[in-house]
């Protein structure tokens, strides 16, 4: 797989807005707009491009939804040999409410960010996957109370070296 710079280029204008127009896209990358378009197409087909989603407003819609919890669970599984550690992930994501899932060394085994909309969901939520597998040996649990920073975007380098500036 080769990308150069104009392709990180591409890359960062995208995970920065992906709403804007591909002649927009092709402006500020300094292409033509078939290129930029032809570009594009090639990173999506590479698997760079995962999937273009909006990022929702939680403050602006709480009035409507309410605000839910987040959580941040470390998780300890009690073996943790790959068959266990690949049953307890396919579980876990397979959750709607389970909006990442990490797994980590050293300390717990996984790192889950979850959000629901009241605690008794939480408690369900909890039941299916820790409770009813007898492999889960420790769940802690932090609610969120303040959402200070939330960004997506990965900090790119161009092939010969410093990260793009925004």
């Amino acid at each position: 797989m080769n990308i150069d710079d104009t392709d990180l280029r591409l890359l960062d204008l995208l995970q920065t807005d992906a709403s804007r127009s591909n002649q927009t896209l092709a402006e500020l990358a300094h292409l033509s707009p078939p290129t930029s378009l032809r570009r594009i197409k090639r990173l999506r087909e590479l698997g760079l491009i995962e999937r273009e989603v909006a990022l929702l407003s939680a403050d602006r819609l709480a009035p409507l939804l309410g605000h839910g919890l987040t959580a941040l669970l470390e998780i300890t599984l009690e073996r943790q040999g790959a068959e266990q550690l690949d049953a307890f992930e396919a579980r876990a994501v397979a959750e709607a409410a389970v909006q990442q899932c990490y797994r980590v060394s050293p300390g717990p085994d996984f790192m889950l960010v979850v959000h629901v909309p009241d605690m008794p969901a939480y408690l369900a939520l909890a039941q299916r996957l820790f409770t009813s597998d007898a492999n889960v040996r420790n769940v802690k649990s932090f609610f969120s109370i303040k959402r200070a920073k939330f960004e997506p975007r990965l900090a790119l380098r161009p092939v010969g070296g410093t990260v793009i500036a925004r």
